[in-house]
C-alpha cells in the first residue's frame, strides 16, 4: 500500500501533461484577455470570460481510470477485481448511466447484482488553478482553489447532488441494491451546507461515505475548510492509502443492508416482536427485513 499516491499537485500535473499529448490547450484552460491560459479564473480577473465544458469529458475520464488503479491492490487482496463503467440493469446501473468504478466478484463490464461488492462514484476535478505557457510548452502551479473562482469537485452543490441522486436511484431499483455498499470519492472538501446531510445520508445507509483522497488540497496549513471528517463519519479525508484500505475492507467484509419504510408505529411494533421471536440476532435481522418488505416467511 505504501507505493500508491493519493491525489496531490503531482498528479494534476501529469493529468495536464499526459492530456495535452491528445488534447489542444484551448481544450483544457481559459485563455485571459492578455493571452494567458489558465485552469480557472483567478480571483479578481475583471475580463471577459467563457465557458470552458471540454475539460470536464478528459478529467472524468482520467480520474475514473486513476481510482480503479488505486483500488487495484485492495481488491486483489481480497480476491476479487475492479472494473469500470459497470451495468446492472436490475439495480438502475444502465449503459448511459453505469457506475464509475466497482469492486466485483467476476471480471465483466456487465453484472449480477450479486457479484457486485461495491459501487464507487468518481467525483474529482481540477483543484489547483495551473498556468500553461504555450511557448514552453511548461505547466506550473499558481495557487490553490482559494486563489481562483471555481468551485472544484465536492464543493459544487451540483456535484453532491448528482451523486446523492445517483445512489437514491440505486438504493429504490428494488432489494437487490440493498447489500451493495456505494460510496463517493472526490479530491476536494465539502461544504459546511453539507455537513449534516453526508453524515444522515451515511447513517440512513443511502450512501456509507464521501471520500476526499486529497490530504492537502489547500497550500496553508491546518486551513479550517480542509475537516478531516463530518461529526459522523459521512465524509473522511483519507490521509494515506493504509487509512483508504483499512476502512473499505471494513466495508467490504462487513454483510450490511440496507432498510427503509414508513409505516405505523403499531405496524412497526409487530414487526419486532415477531422477529424478536427468532433464536439468533442474524436470525432476528433476516426475519425482521422479511416483514418490513412484505416478503413472505
Amino acid at each position: 500500500m505504501a507505493s500508491l499516491t493519493l491525489w496531490n499537485k503531482n498528479e494534476e500535473y501529469k493529468f495536464f501533461k499526459k492530456t495535452l499529448e491528445i488534447a489542444s490547450p484551448e481544450q483544457l484552460f481559459y485563455i485571459t484577455e492578455d493571452g494567458k491560459y489558465v485552469a480557472y479564473w483567478p480571483k479578481g480577473y475583471r475580463g471577459k470570460k467563457s465557458t470552458l465544458q471540454s475539460r470536464n469529458s478528459f478529467i472524468g475520464s482520467y480520474t475514473e481510470k486513476w481510482v480503479k488503479e488505486l483500488l487495484q491492490p485492495v481488491a486483489e487482496e481480497l480476491g476479487t477485481y475492479v472494473m469500470q463503467d459497470v451495468v446492472c440493469e436490475e439495480i438502475g446501473l444502465n449503459k448511459t448511466s453505469p457506475a464509475d468504478v466497482a469492486i466485483v466478484k467476476t471480471p465483466e463490464r456487465l453484472q449480477k447484482p450479486e457479484n457486485i461488492l461495491l459501487i464507487v462514484e468518481v467525483k474529482m476535478s481540477i483543484v489547483w488553478n495551473w498556468e500553461y505557457i504555450p511557448e514552453t510548452h511548461e505547466i506550473k502551479c499558481i495557487g490553490d482553489y482559494k486563489t481562483h473562482q471555481g468551485n472544484p469537485g465536492l464543493l459544487r452543490s451540483d456535484t453532491m447532488l448528482k451523486a446523492i441522486g445517483k445512489s437514491i436511484n440505486i438504493r429504490v431499483s428494488g432489494f437487490k441494491a440493498s447489500g451493495i455498499p456505494i460510496i463517493i470519492i472526490g479530491n476536494t472538501p465539502i461544504t459546511k451546507t453539507y455537513y449534516k446531510k453526508v453524515d444522515f445520508l451515511k447513517k440512513s445507509g443511502v450512501i456509507q461515505g464521501f471520500y476526499s483522497v486529497n490530504p492537502k488540497p489547500l497550500d496553508t496549513e491546518n486551513h479550517s475548510n480542509n475537516i478531516k471528517r463530518t461529526p459522523e463519519g459521512g465524509f473522511l479525508r483519507i490521509d494515506n492509502p493504509k487509512e483508504l484500505y483499512d476502512n473499505l475492507v471494513v466495508l467490504l467484509k462487513s454483510n450490511m443492508e440496507f432498510f427503509s419504510s414508513m409505516i405505523s408505529k403499531i405496524e412497526l411494533g409487530k414487526i419486532v416482536e415477531k422477529a424478536n421471536r427468532e433464536d439468533s440476532y442474524e436470525k432476528k435481522a433476516e426475519k425482521f427485513l422479511k416483514l418490513l418488505r412484505g416478503t413472505k416467511s
